[in-house]
């Protein structure tokens, strides 16, 4: 089994992540590409000591880009919405 560090790369802070926390209780993560469910809850519950009701996860695929001739990739990634048990919070998200 993965270290929890190892799948849980880092917070995902935009405008939209923070109006979903304010919502729906739901926080968003950049994760491992190879992470599944089970582990991404998992690694939650013990890296911050919360109950974690649903993840839901979206694989992005990195964009093409050009720098002046050259053709190049971004790195594709994953993304984990870690839905939390009313009551539950994750007080200091900037990891």
């Amino acid at each position: 089994m993965k270290h929890e560090r190892q799948i849980i790369i880092a917070p995902l802070i935009t405008e939209k992540t923070t109006a979903l926390r304010n919502k729906d209780n739901s926080f968003t993560f950049v994760v491992s590409l190879n992470a599944n469910k089970i582990e991404i809850k998992h690694a939650i519950e013990r890296i911050f000591s919360v109950d974690v009701e649903r993840v839901n996860t979206i694989q992005q695929r990195g964009k093409m880009r050009r720098v002046r001739r050259e053709l190049g990739k971004r790195a594709d990634w994953k993304k984990a919405i870690v839905t939390l048990r009313a009551g539950q919070n994750i007080p200091d998200f900037e990891m």
